[in-house]
């Protein structure tokens, strides 16, 4: 609640003060649709060198709240050159009074706050000492003779590893197939030992090091990596933030643990005892088996039940005891499990808030959407990867899945709002339902232009030209989340994961294996799981995923399958060869209960090496003795079809959708990527008397067009290329109807003379000229190339001669955004592809104004041929999109304006 601080009235002083010509209104969305906080996006907000003060942090809140961003997540990262005397250390008391301020401050404008629970990445710094920092299994092999006689310091083989790992057992093999534990021979590191009767090999083993430091650490928080197995190093990890969070009250609402990038930490002190409990077995008999370099099914067993273990720790020694530790703090926990070496489902579900990560550009086929090859990184968004964060939620009953959103989507200075609406589409469309935007960088006012700069972008800040129209993007996101919060998720169809396909795999030999999402390859794509999403998803089928945990945890009510999150129709098993025999027990069983388990095939065996053989008897002696309940399906699609469970047939007009329940009702988000507009009326999947159609570009709604066919409401719709909808069931008496048109007539191009005055910019503000056909503004003169700002574009023009109920206007090719006034009547904003906008009706003599905004590039490439630097930053520095050194001279100047011909098309409403 807002309280009547002194910060208070300072913010409400400003906004009395700030000119009303430059505030927007926007049409009321539905009053369910409520806008919070966390309906707004947010942003990971790094903290450089915590090099932060009172009057920046509060006017940079100021600035994002008047944006419409609803909270910060506070990263604290590596610092400005010349800027040490201001830094601050993580969690001193002065840093700490920072964060109070900020939470503070962020109250008072009904924001909120997150943190990275420490600096940089991943979790790490001073307080972890070498016990507790992140352990790798160190094994050395040795040769000895038979009848050799040992007496032998045991140390590392290399170099590196000497100092800092600890003997933890020495093992025999013998080449007549003989093991021998020599441990209780050793004394002080050494080895007092004969061999008889054959050769043998030492195997050596150490709990090792791995020696990372946190990444991209800020002061204060340098220091070793923490080990993520271990509970013990958790609690010790912690301490440091029991003391400094002590006097918050509570804030700040979540702390965060970013995508997984502890490297090569494959082991943790206690692993055998652990590895023993959990699989059954003493490992160290089959070390030699698993540190084998063959791919060969006993050593993959191993391996398989080996990063189980590792999956097994990460989960119940770290991530949820950290989640109940923030809970009894009263903090939330977002994650990304991604990159790590476990069960993503059970990872991300251990989690309040599972979060996702976008990374570079996808490509789409809305017509003018740019994607040029020189300014991209190639996106990582694939749809079944972001749906694992998503169905962890929605299986678990987590209300929230957000999104590191927007990393690296173009180079620096060149990501165009227009670029981030289709992706920002697809994760919506994916589950994702909480935004968080990579990112912005704390700059104070006395930072020169372009300010600091964190090395990836996109930067969400007031000193980046995109912010004089983000409040579109931003309005966009909060009017999307305030539905796709609402009610519960409404996916009908579970499909099993099987992980223990990956696992059990040779994967090289790698005993520590991460589910990335820059190597799809190496564990998702081209697996039958993959193939059967995408056919599932491709044909209309609303898809949660699921793990072995969670389908023990299944029940089966009025034949429905009960999990926490909710009920689901069906479960679709797809073609695997190792499955637990727990999971298949626990499937037979559920489908006797009465649930619908389609097998799209059966398993071979179960995965791991404890006794494999006598269980792959009672798996085959199972699926035997239950063939009722295991018979495969010839094809799953017509299994569902004939239980009664049918797709969302719209998809076959090219919409993508999802949708959730809301009071007994439906919610449909509707988008369109492909390259047509799609005109038509699509079928729902739903009974209901009543349709609205919500538009989250403009806010407007209204009362659709329906006809119901049998179980089937056909609703119409009119959705250009690269535009969305929602419709929403159910009573909708208060509501206008929603105005369909069409086009009645050619477009019409508006010529003349613009005169084009440049407003605002930098480096200068070029003169004022006139022009007749319109094109990049870069060529008018050096200046305009240089440029990077906004530009007023007026033109005067009569109304053609068309009857019309209403026009449209086409701004055409926009770079990149612009505002719209016609006879001096705001007509919203033009951010997104396609750049269109109704005018209502028209008179005889108008006057159209357009101010267009560029991207921010040419006037870094102006600095940087001028020889200004700017680049100041510790660590990393600043580099382009392929991890190169950034150099802005190298490009061509990006064209800019308005770019093409402007044309008004005149349009006549249809009756409902």
């Amino acid at each position: 609640m807002k309280n009547d601080s002194p910060v208070t009235l300072i913010i409400a002083l400003i906004f009395l003060l700030f000119p009303l010509s430059q505030v927007i209104a926007q049409p009321a969305f539905p009053p369910a649709a409520e806008i919070t906080s966390t309906t707004k996006p947010w942003t990971r907000w790094w903290w450089m060198g915590s090099a932060i003060d009172q009057k920046n942090i509060r006017n940079t809140l100021i600035a994002y709240d008047k944006a419409g961003l609803g909270g910060v997540e506070i990263t604290p990262i590596y610092g400005v050159k010349g800027e040490e005397a201001n830094f601050l250390d993580y969690l001193s008391p002065q840093w700490m009074n920072m964060l109070a301020y900020t939470i503070a401050t962020a109250d008072s404008l009904g924001m909120q706050v997150d943190m990275n629970l420490g600096t940089g990445w991943p979790f790490g710094g001073p307080q972890v000492s070498p016990e507790y920092a992140a352990t790798k299994l160190i094994v050395d092999q040795q040769q000895v003779r038979k009848g050799e006689k040992l007496k032998l310091q045991i140390v590392p083989q290399e170099e590196k590893n000497r100092g800092s790992a600890q003997l933890d057992h020495v093992l025999a093999f013998g080449d007549d197939g003989r093991y021998v534990d020599l441990t209780n021979k050793l004394k002080d590191g050494v080895l007092r030992w004969k061999a008889r009767k054959t050769d043998y090999t030492l195997y050596s083993v150490f709990t090792g090091k791995t020696r990372q430091q946190v990444k991209r650490a800020a002061p204060g928080g340098k220091g070793f990596t923490l080990d993520h197995y271990s509970t013990a190093a958790l609690n010790s990890y912690v301490q440091r933030f029991d003391s400094a969070f002590a006097s918050l009250g509570g804030k700040p609402r979540a702390i965060f643990n970013d995508s997984y990038e502890v490297y090569g930490t494959d082991f943790t002190p206690e692993f055998f005892q652990a590895f023993r409990e959990r699989r059954g077995y003493d490992l160290k008999p089959h070390l030699k088996e698993l540190v084998s370099t063959g791919d060969e099914e006993i050593g993959n067993r191993i391996r398989s039940d080996y990063r189980q273990t590792l999956s097994d720790l990460l989960l119940t020694e770290f991530n949820r005891p950290w989640t109940d530790w923030a809970n009894h703090r009263q903090f939330k926990t977002r994650l990304q499990a991604h990159g790590s070496p476990g069960n993503l489902i059970d990872l991300y579900a251990s989690a309040d808030i599972p979060e996702c990560e976008t990374f570079g550009s996808m490509p789409y086929d809305i017509p003018g959407l740019r994607r040029e090859a020189a300014d991209i990184r190639a996106g990582d968004a694939d749809a079944v990867m972001l749906k694992f964060s998503s169905s962890a939620a929605h299986i678990a009953g987590k209300p929230l899945t957000s999104s590191e959103t927007f990393t690296w989507l173009r180079d620096h200075f060149k990501t165009a709002l227009s670029q981030c609406k289709p992706e920002l589409e697809d994760l919506f469309l994916n589950g994702v339902n909480h935004i968080f935007l990579h990112g912005s960088t704390y700059s104070p006012d006395r930072a020169a232009w372009p300010g600091w700069k964190f090395y990836a972008s996109v930067n969400f800040h007031p000193n980046n030209t995109i912010w004089a129209d983000v409040p579109g993007l931003f309005s966009y996101i909060a009017n999307c989340q305030s539905l796709l919060q609402l009610g519960t998720p409404d996916n009908e169809v579970l499909l099993y994961w099987p992980v223990y396909d990956v696992w059990d795999d040779y994967l090289k030999g790698s005993l520590f294996f991460q589910f990335k999402i820059h190597s799809l390859d190496e564990w998702l794509l081209h697996t039958k799981f993959y193939e059967t999403a995408n056919r599932l998803m491709g044909k209309g089928y609303s898809v949660d995923f699921i793990s072995d945990d969670f389908i023990s945890q299944a029940k089966v009510e009025n034949g429905l399958l009960v999990l926490p999150g909710g009920t689901y129709k069906s479960m679709v098993i797809p073609d695997s060869d190792k499955m637990p025999l727990a999971t298949l027990e626990k499937l037979v069983a559920l489908k006797r209960a009465g649930a619908n388990i389609i097998f799209a095939g059966l398993p071979e065996s179960v995965p791991g090496f404890n006794r494999y053989q006598e269980q792959n008897e009672t798996l085959t002696k199972l699926i035997s003795d239950n063939r009722d309940q295991t018979q495969v399906a010839a094809d799953p699609l017509t299994a569902l079809n004939a239980a009664g469970i049918y797709p969302e047939a719209l998809v076959e007009s090219g919409l993508k959708f999802i949708r959730r329940s809301h009071d007994g009702e439906k919610i449909y988000y509707l988008v369109n990527h492909t390259p047509r507009t799609v005109d038509t009326s699509i079928p729902l999947a739903w009974t209901t008397d009543a349709v609205t159609v919500h538009d989250p570009l403009t806010g407007r709604s209204g009362r659709a067009a329906i006809r119901k066919d049998g179980s089937t409401t056909w609703v119409k719709v009119n959705i250009p290329s690269g535009r969305s909808l929602f419709l929403s069931t159910g009573k909708t008496a208060e509501r206008s109807d929603w105005a369909y048109y069409e086009t009645t007539g050619d477009a019409v191009p508006l010529a003349g003379e613009w005169e084009v005055n440049f407003l605002e910019g930098g480096p200068s503000l070029p003169a004022k000229t006139t022009v007749t056909e319109l094109g990049s503004w870069t060529e008018i003169s050096q200046d305009a190339e240089y440029f990077s700002g906004t530009a007023q574009y007026t033109l005067h023009f009569d109304r053609p001669d068309t009857a019309a109920d209403n026009w449209q206007l086409d701004l055409g090719d926009v770079r990149e955004s612009a505002r719209v006034w016609l006879n001096d009547t705001y007509l919203g904003t033009a951010w997104s592809v396609p750049f269109t906008l109704k005018t209502g009706p028209l008179l005889d003599k108008n006057k159209l104004v357009i101010q267009v905004t560029n991207l921010a590039a040419n006037r870094v490439r102006a600095k940087e041929m001028r020889g200004e630097e700017w680049k100041i930053f510790h660590e990393i520095n600043m580099v382009n999109k392929d991890y190169q050194p950034f150099d802005a001279t190298k490009w061509d100047p990006m064209p800019s304006g308005l770019l093409g011909k402007v044309t008004i098309s005149p349009l006549q409403r249809v009756e409902n």
